[in-house]
């Protein structure tokens, strides 16, 4: 017996690309796609999008 992990092609998982993550802006009822993110070493990101990227810097 082998200890291979068999994948059948009808059971294969969907195809994501590595590296690529969707942010929502973070001010109240916004909403719209943020690619400005704001944070301290070893904090978690906070991300907002271009009309609302002042008010991440409170978190630097």
């Amino acid at each position: 017996m082998s200890d291979e992990i068999i994948r059948l092609p009808g059971a294969m998982e969907p195809v994501t690309r590595p590296g690529i993550q969707h942010h929502k802006c973070e001010h109240p009822g916004c909403g719209k796609n943020a690619g400005w993110g704001f944070a301290k070493p070893r904090q978690p990101s906070h991300w907002f999008c271009f009309e609302h990227r002042a008010e991440g810097e409170r978190y630097l």
